[in-house]
């Protein structure tokens, strides 16, 4: 039986809604699948002086392992207490190092020896444990992974050499390092903002392998930070809902979408980010961080100089002697070339095609999904400070619409809308599919869905054109809604109604796209593969219909 017209639950809520109900934010601040409560984390204290001044000896002679162990340890120790007490952090300046230590090539694709790989792992570790034991917002990491500006710059600068016309420096300079890495060399001075880190890494999970393997591990750990900034500060505005400035204006998130001068260039350049598809267009819009940051170490077969062996008492410290690898060399030869990104389809001895080809695999799949949910949830409630939702979701919409049948559905299948809110994921479908379907579909006033909406207004439809591809779209968003639907509230079979709107739906597209893909060649291969995807959909919902029979009978029973 249908559930009561007047329930509450039988259909999904526009993702406008929640912008009038602040009662609902605590759900609707982070993907369905980050539903956990906040975890408790420690209060911080700065370190001791003396402790800072061996750190920032450390870090400039180069001696990261050591430097990194110290740090680590003085974080956890007191974890272990019922009571715990505050954690010791060093300045923002050394955990800015610490982001560009893990992922700087020197470091790790050209680490000359082991013991500067660890020293990269090592700083990825501490990272994650200020993360996990202090938070973002006790951990100050706002001021951490701030990109450079005339401000940052100064602050990260290196000490000044006091004369005894300036004896006092200030507190900035005295926990500032002397290093490359943490000045000029650094990720948040190389790069030109969030988004170009972000499009770089996107380019290399196509282009360069070795590269994203390290920077998918920095992506994946910022875009926590992200998640959990925004989640604590959406859970500071719930306890304290009179305080006239929203903490989430605050966050690192909004941070980093602020940092264009022109709004509108820079929400589609973010989006073109999070699209990076590694052809030339892409990499000359969001170039290498690094010069010549893709070169390789040298082969164990080549000829290398022989590595320098450490002896503190003789005044030999090998590897530590400077840190001229971070610069030096990168720029002495040119960059090697990587292949263009491999067509979907054209490989013969592939008769299936990868469907996350164009995205390079699934991890960077879901790290581009995640950051489409979060900047869907910022759109959401604060749109004066980022975007309009309506402007946000046209820019998904011009993104994804174009893009082959196998990588649309990567991105709009029910696995990957998990990612975001419920309302975000059926209000995101609905646009792309109303840009797709027939122009005789009564479409339905709002982005609410509920099945009445589904059976009337999307489920007999085929597409606005005969092609294959674009019938084979609008039956896999009517899929993911159809599934939506489900998760949220359940279908039911209404009669017979439900089973004739999707058998009346599969049959008009089947017949629109009938005499499409007739051609020969690869014209007429990739026909065939769209009119796979076509018919694997049909098959999908029509089990799910029999599932949906099956359980109302078991319940007449």
């Amino acid at each position: 039986m249908p559930p009561s017209a007047s329930s509450s639950q039988d259909a999904i809520p526009s993702v406008h809604s929640i912008e009038s109900s602040q009662s609902s934010s605590s759900s609707s601040t982070r993907p369905s699948i980050h539903l956990e409560p906040l975890p408790t984390w420690r209060t911080a204290k700065l370190l001791p002086y003396e402790l800072r001044e061996h750190c920032i000896i450390y870090f400039e002679e180069s001696l990261y392992v050591p430097a990194l162990h110290l740090l680590i340890s003085l974080l956890t120790s007191g974890t272990a207490s019922t009571t715990p007490t505050p954690a010791f952090l060093p300045p923002p300046q050394h955990l800015a190092l610490a982001a560009t230590l893990a992922v700087h090539p020197s470091l790790t694709t050209r680490a000359q020896s082991e013991d500067r790989l660890q020293a990269s792992n090592l700083a990825l570790k501490y990272l994650r444990l200020v993360l996990d034991l202090v938070g973002p917002v006790n951990g100050n990491l706002s001021d951490a992974f701030a990109f450079a500006t005339v401000e940052t710059s100064s602050r990260r600068g290196a000490r000044r050499r006091t004369t005894g016309d300036d004896l006092s420096p200030t507190k900035h300079e005295l926990d500032s390092i002397n290093s490359e890495l943490a000045v000029a060399g650094s990720v948040w001075a190389k790069a030109q903002d969030f988004w170009h880190v972000v499009g770089w890494a996107f380019n290399c999970s196509l282009l360069h392998p070795r590269r994203w393997e390290r920077w998918q591990l920095w992506l994946q750990y910022m875009i926590d930070v992200l998640d959990a900034d925004w989640t604590l500060r959406a859970q500071m505005r719930i306890d304290d809902p009179a305080n006239e400035q929203d903490p989430r204006e605050r966050s690192m998130i909004v941070q980093y979408l602020n940092g264009g001068n022109a709004p509108a260039r820079q929400e589609r350049r973010i989006l073109r980010a999070v699209f990076a598809d590694g052809t030339s267009k892409s990499t000359g819009e969001f170039p290498e961080v690094w010069r010549n940051e893709t070169k390789e170490r040298k082969k164990d077969g080549d000829t290398r100089k022989p590595e320098a062996k450490l002896d503190i008492e003789a005044n030999a410290w090998g590897l530590y002697t400077n840190d001229s690898s971070s610069s030096s060399e990168l720029e002495d030869t040119p960059p090697l070339t990587s292949p263009p990104p491999a067509v979907l389809g054209t490989n013969p001895l592939t008769p299936f095609p990868d469907v996350s080809a164009p995205f390079s695999g699934p991890h960077s799949i879901i790290l581009r999904l995640r950051l489409l949910s979060l900047l869907s949830t910022v759109s959401v409630f604060l749109p004066h400070t980022f975007t309009p939702l309506s402007t946000l979701y046209n820019l998904y919409l011009e993104h994804i619409r174009p893009l082959p049948v196998p990588s649309f559905f990567t991105l709009i299948s029910p696995s990957s809308m998990q990612y975001f809110h419920q309302s975000a994921a059926s209000s995101i479908t609905q646009i792309i599919l109303r840009s797709l379907i027939a122009s005789s579909a009564p479409l339905p006033l709002t982005d609410d869905l509920t099945q009445k909406d589904l059976e009337r207004c999307y489920l007999p439809y085929p597409a606005n054109t005969g092609t294959i591809g674009d019938n084979a779209k609008v039956s896999l968003c009517i899929e993911t809604l159809l599934r939506l639907l489900q998760g949220h509230c359940g279908l039911y079979w209404n009669d017979g109604h439900l089973r004739a709107a999707v058998e009346q739906g599969i049959e008009a597209r089947e017949q629109k796209a009938k005499k499409a893909g007739k051609g020969r060649g690869k014209g007429k291969a990739d026909g065939e593969g769209e009119r796979m995807w076509l018919r694997a959909s049909a098959g999908r919902m029509r089990a799910l219909v029999v599932l949906v029979r099956g359980q109302e009978q078991r319940q007449d029973d």
